[in-house]
């Protein structure tokens, strides 16, 4: 007898038959769904023994003294609630026994709902005890990776092109740029619900090797991509660009750049050094047309013409700014370009400083800007209150026929929308939170997008940093989670109730 299960467009099929000697496992299963959830705790009392399932829900409870005794599980999971009670918590009574599982249910309360981990080792380690097959092709270790940081990710000559920022083995680690290519979906590539088959560029060792190394004079720095676009040379033939930093951990960028993908080198190659200007800021640029001009907005108040000669070239770059054309944001005296009636002169501007989210915040809190002056007040839908998040990725969405943001605050993730990429965005909607993690540089892949539009895919950076975790989660953290998003969800109609 074989037992089937179903995990978003694949099938999971126990190759152990069932009251065999495989472990016992429990699958947890989002109740709307019916596909497993990630990133689930199955945690004993008093002696706090935890448990996680994997990527397909399924969580192997393998310890023997356990073995075939009734054991009082608390079931937790951020965004997601369990709805039996268990004390004065919430879980369950299991009797473990081997050869044995049981499948479980949880209500979801994020909106959007949490797919699989991208990265990282052990993806579906559970699942492959359990007997089942994962869908994706490497689900143990994959380029040797086992921790992850931020995401950056284009099209390019049919496949899709992925890169990380700082990246971990089981004894290794590269600190200049990790890449790796897979399949569009249609194209030979999984559909982005059920996963994604990395293929990572190597070393000698097998490990995800270094993409951007930079010679330079001096203590090693990082090495990090803040951006990737496409554009076409003196040729016409499509290269990859990307804007990046070199810098001494979170300090201030000592160098950056546009570097350029070397088809036949598989690495990235410096194009030009642009000067210093600011902090990094990952930039997930997206394409704009004006006036029969087409831009690429590096992020949605930095443009650059889609030109070769101009990506090189820092006169081409232009901000979206308030300050006085060629200024810097000088933060005890901002140089502010008002008109004689007070009113702010804000436009796109050449070889100046961008106003950003959180310069915004300080001017207002000074009393340099009111805040129906602001771009980005992301203000929340349903309680009216501040939510302090910063802007993170943009896109055109066919299916609102708007330009739809996600914007992020330590672990708390808010849709909002505008009819122009630039803003203003007003209101904002929470879509995912977590209570005690972060969850950081989070990016939307219209490339993914399906049904026209209506549901789109996003992931970010899983990780205790910068938050009040207490302890971090096994195999999780530091690594990319997939989540996706339907639009028509009713209960982001609330943005559509204020003017």
């Amino acid at each position: 007898m074989r037992c089937i299960y179903c995990i978003g467009f694949a099938a999971l099929i126990v190759t152990a038959s069932c009251g065999s000697g495989t472990p016992y496992w429990v699958r947890i299963v989002d109740a709307e769904t019916g596909r497993g959830v990630p990133l689930v705790e199955f945690r004993t009392t008093p002696d706090a023994v935890s448990f996680w399932t994997d990527s397909n829900g399924v969580a192997i409870i393998g310890d023997p003294a356990f073995e075939g005794r009734d054991v009082a599980f608390l079931i937790r999971s951020d965004g997601y609630e369990f709805q039996e009670k268990l004390f004065e918590d919430t879980g369950k009574v299991l009797h473990v026994q081997t050869g044995h599982h049981a499948e479980l249910k949880i209500r979801r309360i994020n909106i959007a709902e949490r797919l699989y981990r991208i990265t990282g080792a052990d993806i579906y380690l559970d699942s492959v005890v359990a007997g089942l097959k994962p869908p994706i092709a490497q689900p143990i270790l994959n380029g040797g990776v086992t921790g992850q940081d931020t995401n950056i990710a284009a099209p390019y000559h049919g496949k899709i092109l992925w890169c990380w920022g700082d990246t971990f083995g089981t004894a290794s680690f590269n600190f200049a740029v990790s890449c790796a290519t897979s399949d569009s979906p249609g194209a030979g590539g999984l559909d982005p619900s059920v996963g994604v088959n990395l293929t990572y560029f190597v070393d000698e060792r097998g490990f995800s090797k270094e993409m951007l190394p930079l010679d330079r004079p001096g203590p090693p720095e990082l090495v990090w991509i803040e951006g990737l676009l496409t554009v076409r040379d003196v040729k016409g033939v499509e290269r990859l660009i990307a804007t990046y930093t070199r810098q001494p951990g979170l300090a201030p960028p000592s160098e950056c750049g546009i570097a350029v993908f070397d088809d036949a080198g598989k690495q990235f190659r410096v194009l030009a050094q642009l000067p210093l200007m600011g902090s990094h800021f990952s930039s997930h640029p997206f394409q704009v047309t004006l006036h029969g001009k087409r831009y690429w907005y590096l992020m949605p108040q930095l443009r650059v013409p889609d030109e070769w000669k101009a990506i090189a070239d820092p006169m081409s770059y232009e901000s979206y700014t308030c300050l006085e054309t060629g200024a810097r944001f000088e933060e005890a005296k901002p140089r502010l370009e008002r008109r004689p009636s007070g009113e702010l002169v804000c436009g796109w501007k050449p070889n100046t400083d961008w106003i950003g989210s959180d310069q915004e915040k300080q001017l207002i809190a000074r009393g340099l800007m009111k805040k129906e002056e602001a771009l980005f007040s992301l203000i929340d839908a349903d309680s009216g209150a501040e939510t302090g998040a910063s802007p993170s990725s943009i896109a055109w969405n066919p299916y609102r026929e708007k330009w739809i943001m996600l914007a992020e605050k330590i672990g708390t993730v808010f849709y909002s929308e505008s009819d122009e990429p630039i803003g203003p965005w007003p209101w904002a909607k929470k879509i995912l939170s977590h209570k005690a993690y972060n969850f950081y540089n989070v990016l939307q892949h219209p490339f993914f997008d399906q049904e026209g539009g209506r549901i789109i895919y996003f992931e970010g950076t899983y990780t205790s940093s910068f938050s009040d975790a207490k302890q971090d989660t096994p195999r999780y953290n530091y690594n990319q989670i997939m989540y996706r998003l339907q639009l028509d969800d009713p209960r982001l109609e609330a943005l559509n109730v204020h003017p």
